[in-house]
């Protein structure tokens, strides 16, 4: 006998857990199913135990690097990467014993297992002693999240060959490593490991390093990398990925000549492709793209009604809070309240690598490509005096502006803590404020934030401090 539902969710990351919150919130019957773990990806061995390596690691570079900056020194400074893990393990059950709270305070019926449809309001629950459970539903919400890419020939075997998921949990660390990919997660465990002393190479196919950014940034980052001792090899392309009795041989090449780079680890940070695949969901109908992805409308509605998709499965834009966002707007659509659309460009997108990296919107080619008359406001941390006062200062903020009618077309950062000043740009954007607002409105003196303040008197055209 079949447990009938109003809402079943599929997946229990931070797209699928927050869908199931909003849904129960607007009085809906809700389960949620998950084969491994509540809190998904992000909480268990992603975003929210990397924040804590992050941490630590900026800790141990002060300790090893900048002594003599802050007037300090030790004669036998020991580093455990251990405990900087142990650490990370503890916040995040913390979070994921919260999300099992909030599934109780929300009367959300929670079933560990895995899910496949039988019909289209229809799903089978298999855990893992093999016990299955039939749950029928008005609307399936599809928010299974994605995995890290490998090439097939690339065999990660946990140790020598890894991917995020066993990096971010081994005890150890390698004392050289090859990264194979320059994105959020290529650069933050380069960031991790390089302060404990590992001796990292950064392998980017693209002409540079966390291309998908302003190509200020890009350069500015880079920059920073090397002084870290960072080497960095872009628009180099990965042909193998061998391992051996002593590590990892990668074999790369460009402009016609091959390298061969000797490791004790290579971490493959590629991208990610769609858990879409083992659900059933071309057999009730469901479109999917040539990618695996799930194809969803602005409602999140899949073709076949009833069937709905949020989160990295749609591939859409891979970040948890982008899920968590399609994950509300998704249960207001099924309930029938009042939303929102979601308007995917200007979502904020936040690396914690050091320094750290914060945009949203289009970059200053971008939008001179669209035709778009533009003014740059810009404004160096190096001359902000809180920025001096933490001893931090590289990078700047910038602002890409419409020179017609003031509208805030993007914003691009690199420098400390901007993945916290980002918010305050992209509530201006959402409200239409131009930066002749921002710069009015006072700002502390001296905070970080006043560099926003600055860069947006700059596109003004009314710079103060510089």
């Amino acid at each position: 006998m079949a447990e009938n539902f109003d809402v079943v969710v599929i997946g229990a990351g931070p797209a699928g857990y927050v869908a199931a919150i909003r849904a129960a919130q607007l009085k809906q019957k809700v389960a949620i199913v998950d084969k491994q773990w509540l809190g998904g990806v992000c909480l268990n061995v992603g975003c929210i135990p990397s924040k804590s390596l992050l941490k630590n690691a900026e800790v141990a570079h002060t300790l090893r690097e900048r002594g003599k900056d802050f007037g300090f020194s030790f004669d036998n400074l020991k580093l455990d990467y251990s405990v900087a893990v142990k650490r990370s393990r503890q916040n995040s059950d913390r979070l994921t014993k919260g999300v099992g709270f909030l599934m109780k305070k929300n009367n959300i019926a929670v079933f560990m297992g895995e899910a496949k449809f039988k019909a289209k309001d229809t799903l089978t629950v298999t855990d893992k002693e093999g016990k299955a459970t039939e749950l029928k539903a008005k609307n399936i919400i599809v928010g299974t999240g994605a995995s890290a890419m490998v090439p097939p020939a690339w065999k990660v075997d946990g140790e020598k060959v890894v991917t995020y998921s066993e990096a971010i949990l081994q005890t150890t660390l390698p004392k050289s490593v090859v990264v194979i990919g320059s994105g959020a997660i290529g650069v933050e465990f380069s960031t991790i490991w390089s302060a404990y002393g590992v001796d990292v190479t950064i392998v980017e196919m693209l002409p540079r390093v966390v291309p998908l950014e302003d190509e200020e940034v890009s350069k500015e980052l880079e920059k920073e990398f090397k002084k870290r001792g960072i080497k960095i090899m872009t628009g180099h392309k990965v042909e193998s990925v061998e391992a051996t009795k002593t590590g990892v041989k990668v074999k790369v090449s460009a402009e016609g000549k091959e390298t061969v780079l000797e490791a004790d680890q290579a971490l493959v940070a590629i991208g990610f492709r769609p858990n879409s695949k083992g659900l059933g969901l071309e057999e009730v109908g469901v479109k999917i793209s040539e990618r695996g992805f799930v194809e969803v409308d602005e409602k999140m509605q899949t073709n076949v009604p009833g069937i709905w998709a949020i989160g990295d499965v749609t591939g859409k834009l891979m970040l948890a809070h982008v899920g968590s966002a399609m994950g509300i707007v998704c249960a207001e659509n099924i309930a029938g309240a009042e939303t929102i659309t979601l308007d995917y460009e200007m979502m904020p997108r936040a690396t914690y690598s050091y320094p750290q990296v914060a945009s949203f919107g289009l970059t200053e080619a971008q939008a001179k490509e669209r035709g778009h008359n533009i003014k740059v406001g810009r404004f160096p941390f190096q001359a902000n005096g809180k920025a001096l006062g933490l001893g931090d200062y590289s990078g700047f903020v910038k602002i890409v502006v419409d020179e017609k009618y003031g509208e805030i077309l993007g914003a691009h950062m690199i420098g400390p803590e901007v993945t916290e000043l980002l918010p305050e740009l992209t509530l201006a954007r959402m409200m239409e404020l131009t930066p002749h607002e921002i710069a009015r409105n006072v700002h502390a003196h001296p905070t970080l934030s006043e560099t926003l303040m600055e860069a947006a008197h700059g596109a003004s055209g009314t710079p103060i401090h510089i």
